[in-house]
């Protein structure tokens, strides 16, 4: 049965969009806050992205200090490494995982540093590049790879994993009420067609999963702003395809490992499942001794910050104190 939304019929909004080819970095302030970055300090960006962040930790930190970075898409990386120059202090920025951020700094000269940040969410160029597949608005191959140079796509995935496989990725991933109907889909849908396109996705999940607008009294059909199952069928597949949780449970293990005593540990997240990883890695941190404080509960962005980015919309920020 196709389930059914309303919402209270909202004034027009001014057109907040960024412009082309810009990315506003989410909870800049409140990060900034947290880590306070200081002259003379190395810092780490584990996500560098569009150096939105990065910059303005580079500013701070100063020609004394030192900025880390890593990302995992290399097509970031020369746009990113041109801004982080004309701030003119010390970096390095490093094609790579930061599962792996031990081995970075390493490359880097660099034993322990004094704050260490990770955004979690994706880059809106890459959700706006069709070709990545990370969008079900535009059709493109379903690939939604972060490091397009390495991992299965997502395409590869829909068309090999078992029905309980993709049943419990989308739950678990994605906590996808239809989860084992839209497995099901999939696998029949492959039998005599494999899926390769965004859209082929997006329209099987429709089908299989159908939402019904309600009418609003006068206002014609109107939907409510809730994650439908499309988005979070997309959202478990990219996790998935680039085994997020996976890589941030190896983060939080070695946060502790590259902190100095009284290091800063800042996390973004925009998923469930992460937000759990991290409230559970510095919760149970504190109570061991290993950090000396952390984030009673999740920092979120401003409702101003909501309007003019609505990317931070579900963003939660969490940070720890190394003790020492």
């Amino acid at each position: 049965m196709a389930r059914k939304y309303h919402r209270k019929r909202r004034p027009p909004r001014k057109d907040r969009s960024t412009p082309a080819g810009e990315h506003l970095p989410v909870m800049l302030a409140e990060v900034l806050q947290v880590l306070n970055p200081r002259p003379g300090q190395t810092v780490v960006d584990c996500t560098l992205g569009f150096a939105g962040h990065s910059c303005e930790l580079l500013q701070r930190v100063g020609p004394t200090g030192l900025l880390v970075a890593t990302d995992m898409d290399p097509a970031n990386l020369p746009r990113a490494t041109e801004k982080l120059q004309a701030v003119g202090h010390p970096f390095h920025a490093h094609h790579g995982n930061f599962a792996g951020l031990p081995a970075v700094l390493l490359a880097a000269g660099v034993e322990k540093v004094d704050a260490v940040l990770a955004d979690l969410g994706m880059s809106s160029m890459q959700v706006d590049d069709a070709d990545r597949g990370f969008s079900f608005m535009r059709d493109g191959p379903l690939d939604m790879r972060m490091d397009p140079t390495r991992g299965r796509t997502a395409a590869e995935l829909l068309n090999t994993l078992s029905a309980d496989e993709l049943a419990a990725a989308f739950t678990e991933l994605g906590d996808e009420p239809e989860a084992e109907k839209i497995a099901a889909a999939i696998v029949e849908h492959r039998e005599t067609k494999p899926l390769e396109r965004t859209q082929e996705l997006r329209e099987l999940i429709e089908r299989t999963a159908p939402v019904t607008p309600l009418l609003g009294p006068g206002h014609g059909p109107i939907r409510k702003q809730v994650m439908l199952p499309t988005t979070r069928v997309f959202q478990a597949l990219r996790i998935l395809v680039n085994r997020e949780l996976a890589n941030l449970s190896q983060l939080l293990r070695v946060l502790p490992t590259i902190l100095k005593p009284g290091g800063v540990a800042g996390i973004i997240s925009f998923h469930s499942g992460e937000d759990r990883l991290v409230k559970t890695a510095f919760r149970d941190g504190v109570r061991s001794g290993i950090y000396s404080a952390a984030a009673d509960d999740a920092i979120r962005p401003s409702e101003q910050e909501k309007l003019d980015n609505p990317r931070a919309r579900s963003a939660k920020l969490r940070w720890a104190k190394l003790a020492g």
